[in-house]
């Protein structure tokens, strides 16, 4: 009998040596996608008051990249191109739609009431995911998180749209507080135990903002992040023995600041006493608003160690790659102070320079790539990179032939150090809100137009050298026609008029980029 299992074990070996090639573990893949995250809220990035040892520990293992790029600079767009792989010239989604005309879509208590007023406007039926042909070669799939693009009883949800699983927020306006009334577990509401408080509430006119308990309407029981994160244990230990794909789009730090206590307390003895926020720029109150911000990104942070403890106990860990970004630049509203933190690095985190505007703080954001004895340890990269890329990265980690049209190339070779790197010749913003913008990178120049729709301010031309001036504050389009003329040329190949009326911006529509 041992000899026919050792002849057995030689036959099935030899296979090997003939041109039978075994059939190799496909990698699982794990995308934790931060909401509102600067590209500066991280150690690895130089962030000083904020910690975040595990996501670090991640970086320094694997690799960082110094210059990635969110496709917009909000979430339902950032969202949309990311998983389909268009850049914003050719994308349905390019804004924030909360799909308005069906009623009464920001009332909670309506919402509570009706299902049918959640969501965003719905994605046409033939949009390809990548997730969906991860689903067809094998994988699982799962969101955990924020979805955005879509609404309840609809074509355009999770579960419809390549995912097997799904619990989080269906949508986005639902994801301003961290105590929702309930949740989504695939196509089903899943009820909290906590009361409808609608973002904006202030305080009572009798409260003490100096008296913690003036705050506990703002703290309820169940908290999103955490039930989230058990969500995604769950998933992970029923599908373990099968190729998995997760992409945890945790809410995480996105307004409200709403954190665990114990967090919370550990910022207040590390920064000192603080003014407390009183709502004046939305979300909810705060009694200590630095230390509420630091502590929601260390508690996410906390949840990714955690995750990765998972990982190695359940034998995972080597052959799971791990990305982490966040889907635009640090906020401005809600009681948050950026500048404090340097929430966006070397780049700015005012209003109009941050989130929600196509400068480098609203556009660059963290990225971490690891995957253990295949990235290269403590190696960072200048690669100039694109969420919009992840699409064909993906499918070509994965050794899947992507048969969709995207916008993305492969930064695959940069991850593992073989071949040769394709490298983009340019990178496209188009952003309708905010007053209208557009940007485009070519090489290290940055085209930037401003109040495209904005009847209150004229339209900007302004031209930058990333190089030598990173942080956009000396305009050179007077200098550099030449260029100019480029980039003019290049926006009308790349740029189709948006489908859905809201999204349009008729100053540049037929691809008149107007630079002449």
């Amino acid at each position: 009998m041992k000899q026919i299992v050792l002849l057995c074990l030689v036959i099935f070996l030899g296979l090997g040596f003939y041109g039978f090639k075994l059939k190799e573990t496909k990698p699982n893949i794990i995308y934790i996608y931060a909401d509102d995250l600067g590209f500066g809220d991280l150690g690895i990035n130089g962030q000083s008051k904020i910690e975040t040892p595990h996501l670090d520990d991640l970086g320094r293992k694997g690799k960082v990249f110094t210059q990635h790029y969110t496709s917009a600079p909000v979430c339902a767009p950032a969202r949309y191109m990311l998983l389909t792989g268009r850049h914003a010239g050719h994308s349905y989604i390019r804004g924030n739609d909360e799909w308005g005309d069906r009623g009464e879509v920001w009332s909670f208590k309506a919402m509570l009431a009706d299902s049918s007023l959640e969501g965003q406007r719905p994605l046409p039926e033939n949009t390809v995911l990548f997730p969906s042909i991860l689903k067809k070669n094998g994988y699982v799939t799962a969101l955990v998180g924020k979805w955005g693009l879509g609404a309840p009883h609809t074509n355009s949800i999770p579960t419809k749209m390549g995912f097997d699983y799904f619990f989080g927020y269906n949508c986005q306006r639902q994801a301003h507080t961290y105590y929702p009334v309930h949740l989504y577990e695939n196509e089903r509401r899943y009820y909290l135990n906590n009361e409808v408080v609608v973002p904006n509430t202030k305080l009572k006119p009798d409260d003490d903002p100096a008296d913690i308990k003036s705050y506990a309407p703002f703290n309820l029981k169940e908290y999103a992040p955490e039930i989230m994160f058990d969500k995604v244990i769950g998933f992970l230990n029923q599908h373990k023995k099968k190729p998995f794909f997760l992409y945890w789009a945790t809410p995480i730090p996105h307004n409200p600041i709403q954190a665990p206590d114990r967090w919370v307390k550990y910022y207040e003895n590390k920064f000192g006493k603080e003014k407390p926020y009183l709502g004046e720029k939305g979300y909810f109150p705060h009694p200590s608003p630095r230390a509420g911000y630091a502590a929601q990104i260390s508690y996410m942070d906390e949840q990714v160690g955690n995750l990765v403890s998972y990982l190695k106990k359940e034998g995972l860990y080597n052959n799971t790659i791990i990305f982490f970004s966040s889907d635009n630049g640090a906020t401005f509203s809600g009681g948050t102070d950026g500048q404090f933190f340097n929430s966006n690095g070397i780049h700015d985190e005012e209003h109009g320079k941050g989130k929600g505007f196509v400068y480098e703080g609203g556009i660059k954001v963290p990225f971490i790539a690891h995957w253990p004895n295949k990235i290269k340890p403590s190696v960072n990269t200048s690669l100039v990179s694109v969420q919009y890329d992840m699409f064909a990265t993906i499918l070509d980690l994965t050794n899947i032939k992507n048969e969709v049209k995207t916008d993305g190339i492969s930064f695959a070779p940069t991850l593992l150090d073989k071949g040769k790197q394709k490298r983009h010749d340019f990178f496209l913003w188009v952003f309708p809100e905010y007053g209208g913008q557009v940007a485009v990178r070519m090489g290290d120049w940055k085209l930037v137009r401003q109040h495209l729709k904005d009847p209150k301010n004229a339209p900007t031309i302004e031209l930058y050298n990333l190089a030598n001036d990173p942080n956009e504050k000396r305009n050179v389009a007077k200098d550099n026609a030449a260029m100019l003329a480029k980039m003019d040329k290049l926006f009308k190949n790349q740029h189709q008029n948006a489908e859905i009326e809201r999204f349009r911006i008729p100053m540049v529509e037929n691809g008149v980029l107007g630079l002449k």
